[in-house]
């Protein structure tokens, strides 16, 4: 971008002051002021617009403290004074219409301060920003797109998201593959990612894709949860249209997006939202408020109407506008709770002298009742990470009204004893039973997220204990319960296959590995587990509710073997799950089983699903009391053996 931050001569004609456009209505200021005008992005940003007879580009900006405020962009040589803006009386809000502009323009704010301090602000509503390390908005027009999702739309209104299949692959676009081009550093596009992606979502067995990092931002590092662009789709891997068709081609293809969406907190960067017009605007006055000192980043002011009507509006815009399935809420523990990260001293008690943060708690409760309630099928999740009440409850039984909840508890204690040798697996058999005691407590989505996968925390497979062999056989073993377990599930890139080093988002996934013998059966026995999962309806039916699980054998420590059964509404084709996590054969073990009848192998760890054809045994039970179970057949179990077993 030229001279983005400097004032310079110029000798285009300068702009006059409007009388008013009539653009943005008294009602609009008036919604805008009590915080419900959830399409003020059509009004605020860049608009191409016809004023007067002539066609141009409309520009509209809220900034209340400001001394005032002009557009500033190649087109006038970034002269501050060249297109000066109009304030709308009572309001905070100046416009300005630019006859003869039209779309593709770098643009920013020149906002002069109360003491007279020139800022070059990106626009907040930009629907398009500058590849970095350029910081300019673009103008640009995102209207017109063709959609032809029509089908999955339509199905969207009608499904209930608690009962439905949800297998979600978590993906950082960036890293995900990368092409052999030195253009942004070898970026897929949105087009290019759609496709791709696509195929192998499909081929997997995943139901769900959800997207890191597609709001702009400046740093690749922070991996898109340090936001300068609401509402600008990264111009990393091309423009709004570009992703538009992202999400039009997944949905064809039968599969559902969601975008993590990050309201927490947002980055101090000099072009950015903080002290956008030379004072606290977007984020709270008082710094122990206002800022996160773990993160070095600003905090929303969820007290102030026009604050929240930004992140409310921004979040209907991503699913109304892009079609998005749903949004996964970073971070919300921070917002919720006043003293998070912070030391004694220094944090702000609210008026009962408790750490909740009220304003925080009402504006969740609002957003997710207007967002869930505008966009029939769209979904709300929250990252939370702590045992805050009711987060999936609905607001007017006193909850958050978020649709699920990330069950970080579960991931955890899972990932502790996943870590174990198997000989200590023995004293440590409660952490893989302790999620089911909570497990209707919410709506939950089981996690291993790319937070576990970072930061010396060892890829999935190198968490493993033991020789590769064991490795392997050891991650079979937890997805299978993962999978087993109610609740959602989603896992992160690269983990399907054994990714053995961390993640990094400056390198694409070593694919290669995905050829290898070990990666290559690992990577067709988890795709077995997801077409297993979307096929019976026994494990995702009833997640939230105790009469989709029944413990078999919780107590079997000294063998660290779990037994369950998954069942739905109907009773039909219930699943028996048997897993041992010790490299123990059990050459005769013997399973209890609450009826007479025959229960045939669909799954186990050698040969992954066994398809129509082939010969899979079956087990006829017999009247003999085990486990605490009227019934029961025995069988091999090898070492680190699973078995999903399904009967009537």
């Amino acid at each position: 971008m030229k001279n983005s931050g400097k004032s310079s001569k110029t000798t285009a004609k300068k702009a006059g002051r409007p009388a008013g456009t009539g653009f943005i209505t008294e009602l609009d200021r008036y919604l805008f002021g009590q915080g419900t005008h959830y399409k003020i992005f059509e009004k605020l940003g860049a608009h191409p617009r016809t004023y007067g007879g002539k066609p141009g580009m409309y520009f509209a900006v809220w900034a209340p403290h400001a001394k005032s405020v002009g557009v500033v962009g190649d087109f006038n040589g970034w002269d501050p004074e060249a297109s000066p803006m109009k304030p709308l009386e009572d309001s905070g809000i100046y416009e300005a219409f630019i006859p003869g502009l039209g779309t593709g323009e770098l643009y920013k704010f020149a906002i002069t301060t109360k003491d007279d301090k020139i800022l070059f602000k990106a626009d907040p509503y930009a629907f398009s920003a500058e590849f970095r390390p350029g910081t300019a908005s673009i103008t640009t027009d995102i209207s017109g797109f063709s959609w032809s999702d029509e089908k999955w739309m339509e199905k969207r209104k009608h499904t209930e998201p608690e009962k439905a299949p949800m297998a979600i692959y978590e993906v950082h676009l960036g890293s995900w593959r990368k092409a052999s081009r030195p253009e942004k550093d070898g970026y897929y596009t949105y087009k290019e990612a759609a496709h791709e992606l696509a195929d192998y979502v499909v081929k997997m067995g995943y139901t769900h894709v959800e997207l890191m990092g597609i709001a702009e931002h400046p740093y690749d590092g922070s991996w898109g949860y340090q936001v300068t662009g609401y509402y600008a789709p990264t111009s990393r891997y091309g423009g709004p249209k570009d992703f538009m068709y992202f999400v039009n081609y997944l949905h064809k293809k039968g599969i559902g997006v969601i975008l993590d969406w990050v309201p927490a907190h947002f980055p101090k960067d000099a072009h950015g939202l903080a002290d956008f017009d030379g004072e606290p605007l977007y984020e709270y006055a008082d710094p122990r408020k206002g800022e996160h000192p773990d993160w070095g980043t600003k905090v929303f002011d969820y007290g102030k109407n026009e604050v929240k009507n930004f992140l409310i509006a921004n979040a209907l815009y991503w699913v109304e506008n892009f079609h998005v399935d749903g949004l996964r809420v970073d971070a919300v523990a921070s917002m919720l709770y006043l003293d998070y990260g912070r030391s004694d001293g220094n944090w702000v008690p609210n008026q009962y002298g408790e750490n909740k943060n009220l304003e925080a708690i009402e504006f969740f409760r609002h957003l997710n009742s207007v967002l869930t309630g505008h966009m029939t099928g769209a979904i709300m999740i929250a990252e939370e990470s702590t045992a805050w009440p009711g987060v999936t409850k609905a607001p007017e039984e006193g909850g958050l009204g978020f649709t699920f909840k990330w069950n970080m508890g579960w991931m955890h204690d899972f990932l502790e004893y996943m870590k174990l040798d198997p000989y200590f697996r023995k004293f440590n058999h409660n952490k893989m039973t302790f999620g089911i005691t909570y497990a209707t407590s919410e709506n939950y989505i089981l996690t291993l997220s790319h937070d576990e996968v970072v930061h010396l925390k060892c890829s999935m497979i190198n968490k493993m204990p033991g020789f590769p062999d064991d490795k392997f056989a050891n991650l079979k073993a937890g997805y299978t319960f993962m999978m087993g377990h109610p609740g959602k599930k989603l896992l992160f890139m690269g983990q399907d296959f054994g990714q053995y080093h961390e993640w990094d988002e400056k390198t694409a996934l070593d694919w290669y590995l995905a050829e290898e013998p070990q990666h290559r059966d690992l990577l067709k026995y988890y795709s077995d587990l997801l077409h297993i999962y979307q096929k019976y309806p026994a494990l995702y039916r009833l997640d939230s509710d105790w009469n989709g699980f029944q413990w078999i054998n919780a107590n079997d420590g000294d063998r660290s073997i779990f037994s369950f059964i998954r069942r739905d509404e109907t009773g039909k084709k219930n699943l028996l799950f048997v897993i041992n996590f010790t490299p123990m054969a059990r050459d005769d073990y013997r399973v209890g089983v609450p009826k007479s009848g025959t229960y045939t192998l669909i799954l186990d760890n050698e040969h992954g699903l066994y398809k129509r054809g082939e010969h899979a045994f079956s087990k006829r039970s017999v009247k003999s009391e085990c486990d605490g179970q009227p019934y029961s057949f025995a069988y091999p179990l090898p070492a680190y053996g699973t078995a999903v077993f399904r009967f009537n």
